[in-house]
């Protein structure tokens, strides 16, 4: 849990100070998709990790029309995942984000 949680850190450390505009840029790695896209696509994959775990169906996460509630969004996600307490999606959760900041 402790690499998710500071996977989220870096995240918000790298991206937390953006307004809108650079929101709305296209991500490095986002095949066209904005930052907020991409980090949208984020979340999606860490409710789908934690519907998979609880034995819930996946559901599909609202896009918020603010850009700059995205980070919200994640960190209600880790949260979530993180109370899932399984080490192993946790674990698959972290590599999600870590990988989402490298691209963005």
């Amino acid at each position: 849990m402790e690499e998710l949680h500071r996977e989220l850190a870096r995240l918000i450390t790298h991206t937390g100070h953006w307004g809108p505009a650079r929101w709305a840029m296209p991500a490095a790695g986002g095949n066209g998709a904005t930052r907020a896209e991409y980090t949208h696509a984020l979340v999606q994959r860490l409710a789908d990790r934690l519907a998979d775990v609880e034995g819930e169906p996946r559901r599909r996460v609202p896009r918020l029309d603010n850009d700059l509630a995205i980070l919200d969004q994640v960190r209600v996600m880790v949260a979530d995942l993180a109370r899932g307490g399984d080490e192993s999606v946790a674990a698959a959760g972290a590599a999600d984000v870590a990988a989402t900041r490298r691209a963005l």
